[in-house]
């Protein structure tokens, strides 16, 4: 293969995650050729509704697929905590590389922390695992909605739109946006979304020769924590319409998880957790779901 597609979403954010792929593909494989392919989604399209009201993350995924199927692209790159928990039948993830923050981002102009926040203040986000937290945390809180873009985000914040905004610390990290992080929300005490930090990449399975040469970029322990949350997200049926919320962490030569699933109304929550050697994570992220529903999650979990 002398040159290599990636289908893209065409928001900042996206276009930095491929182009990070794509130099790191020509770094090991001198001589190749990566180009981008940009996409429009229509989860990018829609954005003056929540993503569980409009069909989930899987949005930002079905175009992408489609250039890969029609042949007009040979991958696709992707926040892996906006990749389904089953992936549709012929795709596959050959790389899952090395994570970057997996916490989440308080941003705000008018205080220092979550919990400084003046009584009634404003938050935006439209993630109900990020409403959940927020109002298990403090109540009082009004939370609005929030989509779009990254800097979208920003300038509704820096507008007055909102008194603070809660975003992933990878995406402002990558944007160079380090300085807008006024605090991290962060494990234990906060959970970020199953696989949050982790990029990958997508491709048919049908191509083993372009598996092999994707897998290259697979980061070993990256992809053995995720694959726990994960696990346990697709034991409890999560979607974008569930608060769930996952971290595990490689210590010792053990996989610890943390699992968490809330309601976004009222910000009540149950946790739980577990561990186990890496070899079992599909296990463990099973095991945790399990005793998420033995101390109630089933209440907060549709059907």
């Amino acid at each position: 293969m002398n040159l290599l597609r990636i289908a893209t979403r065409k928001s900042p954010l996206a276009l930095w995650q491929s182009e990070h792929v794509a130099d790191a593909l020509r770094a090991r494989h001198p001589g190749l050729e990566v180009v981008l392919v940009p996409l429009s989604t229509r989860g990018d399209e829609i954005l003056d509704r929540s993503l569980a009201a409009i069909g989930g993350k899987g949005l930002f995924l079905k175009e992408l697929e489609i250039a890969m199927q029609a042949g007009e692209a040979d991958c696709a790159v992707h926040s892996l905590k906006d990749v389904p928990m089953a992936l549709e039948a012929g795709f596959a993830l050959p790389a899952i590389l090395a994570r970057a923050d997996h916490a989440d981002a308080f941003v705000s102009d008018v205080a220092p922390s979550l919990d400084a926040l003046p009584h009634g203040a404003r938050v935006g986000t439209s993630s109900l695992r990020r409403q959940a937290q927020l109002r298990a945390r403090r109540p009082d809180l009004d939370i609005r909605d929030l989509r779009g873009n990254v800097n979208t985000r920003l300038a509704r914040l820096d507008a007055g739109e909102y008194e603070a905004i809660v975003l992933a610390c990878a995406g402002l990290q990558r944007l160079g946006l380090d300085a807008r992080i006024t605090a991290r929300l962060d494990a234990p005490d906060w959970l970020p979304a199953p696989a949050q930090g982790a990029i990958a990449v997508e491709c048919r399975d049908d191509a083993p020769d372009l598996h092999a040469l994707l897998a290259t970029l697979d980061h070993l322990p990256t992809r053995q924590c995720v694959e726990a949350e994960r696990a346990m997200n697709r034991a409890l049926h999560g979607s974008c319409h569930v608060p769930v919320a996952a971290y595990a962490r490689l210590e010792g030569g053990r996989l610890s998880l943390d699992g968490l699933v809330g309601s976004a109304r009222d910000g009540r929550a149950v946790r739980a957790g577990g561990e186990a050697s890496p070899g079992e994570r599909e296990a463990l992220g099973t095991l945790v779901a399990q005793r998420l529903l033995e101390q109630g999650a089933g209440a907060f979990l549709p059907g």
